[in-house]
Protein backbone atom coordinates (compact mmCIF):
# COMPACT_ATOMS: atom_id res chain seq x y z
CA UNK A 1 0.00 0.00 0.00
CA UNK A 2 2.88 2.36 0.71
CA UNK A 3 4.24 2.05 -2.83
CA UNK A 4 0.87 3.01 -4.30
CA UNK A 5 0.61 5.99 -1.99
CA UNK A 6 4.14 7.12 -2.82
CA UNK A 7 3.49 6.71 -6.56
CA UNK A 8 0.24 8.63 -6.31
CA UNK A 9 1.96 11.39 -4.36
CA UNK A 10 4.74 11.66 -6.93
CA UNK A 11 2.23 11.74 -9.76
CA UNK A 12 0.23 14.41 -7.94
CA UNK A 13 3.36 16.53 -7.53
CA UNK A 14 4.13 16.18 -11.23
CA UNK A 15 0.59 17.27 -12.10
CA UNK A 16 0.89 20.32 -9.85
CA UNK A 17 4.12 21.31 -11.59
CA UNK A 18 2.60 20.77 -15.03
CA UNK A 19 -0.53 22.77 -14.14
CA UNK A 20 1.60 25.76 -13.16
CA UNK A 21 3.47 25.67 -16.50
CA UNK A 22 0.42 25.93 -18.79
CA UNK A 23 -0.99 29.37 -18.06
CA UNK A 24 -1.18 30.92 -21.53
CA UNK A 25 -4.49 31.33 -23.36
CA UNK A 26 -3.69 28.66 -25.99
CA UNK A 27 -3.55 25.91 -23.36
CA UNK A 28 -7.02 26.44 -21.88
CA UNK A 29 -8.15 23.06 -23.26
CA UNK A 30 -5.05 21.43 -21.80
CA UNK A 31 -5.70 23.03 -18.42
CA UNK A 32 -9.21 21.60 -18.38
CA UNK A 33 -7.92 18.11 -19.17
CA UNK A 34 -5.13 18.57 -16.65
CA UNK A 35 -7.63 19.59 -13.99
CA UNK A 36 -9.72 16.53 -14.80
CA UNK A 37 -6.73 14.22 -14.41
CA UNK A 38 -5.61 16.06 -11.28
CA UNK A 39 -9.05 15.72 -9.70
CA UNK A 40 -9.16 12.02 -10.57
CA UNK A 41 -5.78 11.48 -8.98
CA UNK A 42 -6.73 13.43 -5.86
CA UNK A 43 -9.89 11.35 -5.55
CA UNK A 44 -7.84 8.17 -5.93
CA UNK A 45 -5.46 9.29 -3.17
CA UNK A 46 -8.37 10.21 -0.86
CA UNK A 47 -9.97 6.83 -1.44
CA UNK A 48 -6.63 5.15 -0.70
CA UNK A 49 -6.38 6.99 2.61
CA UNK A 50 -9.98 6.04 3.39
CA UNK A 51 -9.16 2.42 2.63
CA UNK A 52 -6.19 2.51 4.99
CA UNK A 53 -8.28 4.08 7.77
CA UNK A 54 -11.07 1.53 7.36
CA UNK A 55 -8.50 -1.28 7.44
CA UNK A 56 -7.04 0.12 10.65
CA UNK A 57 -10.53 0.43 12.12
CA UNK A 58 -11.19 -3.20 11.24
CA UNK A 59 -8.03 -4.26 13.06
CA UNK A 60 -9.32 -2.38 16.10
CA UNK A 61 -12.70 -4.13 15.78
CA UNK A 62 -14.57 -0.96 14.76
CA UNK A 63 -15.30 -1.87 11.13
CA UNK A 64 -16.47 -4.98 9.34
CA UNK A 65 -14.62 -6.86 6.62
CA UNK A 66 -17.37 -5.78 4.21
CA UNK A 67 -16.45 -2.14 4.85
CA UNK A 68 -12.77 -2.94 4.28
CA UNK A 69 -13.51 -4.75 1.04
CA UNK A 70 -15.73 -1.94 -0.22
CA UNK A 71 -13.20 0.80 0.62
CA UNK A 72 -10.33 -1.16 -0.90
CA UNK A 73 -12.28 -1.88 -4.08
CA UNK A 74 -13.25 1.79 -4.47
CA UNK A 75 -9.62 2.86 -4.07
CA UNK A 76 -8.45 0.25 -6.55
CA UNK A 77 -11.05 1.24 -9.15
CA UNK A 78 -10.19 4.94 -8.83
CA UNK A 79 -6.48 4.29 -9.22
CA UNK A 80 -7.06 1.95 -12.18
CA UNK A 81 -9.15 4.65 -13.87
CA UNK A 82 -6.41 7.27 -13.46
CA UNK A 83 -3.79 4.82 -14.72
CA UNK A 84 -5.92 3.90 -17.74
CA UNK A 85 -6.28 7.57 -18.69
CA UNK A 86 -2.54 8.08 -18.24
CA UNK A 87 -1.78 5.06 -20.43
CA UNK A 88 -4.09 6.33 -23.19
CA UNK A 89 -2.44 9.76 -23.10
CA UNK A 90 1.01 8.20 -23.36
CA UNK A 91 -0.19 5.95 -26.18
CA UNK A 92 -1.61 8.96 -28.07
CA UNK A 93 1.61 10.90 -27.54
CA UNK A 94 3.71 8.01 -28.84
CA UNK A 95 1.40 7.66 -31.84
CA UNK A 96 1.78 11.35 -32.66
CA UNK A 97 5.54 11.23 -32.24
CA UNK A 98 5.86 8.25 -34.58
CA UNK A 99 3.85 9.95 -37.34
CA UNK A 100 6.06 10.89 -40.28
CA UNK A 101 5.85 14.43 -41.59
Amino acid sequence: MTNITQAAGAYSSALKNAAGAGTDSKSSGDATFGNLVKQGLEDAVKLQYKSEHVSAAALAGKASMTDVLQATTEAQMALNTVLAVRDKVVQAYNSIMSTQM
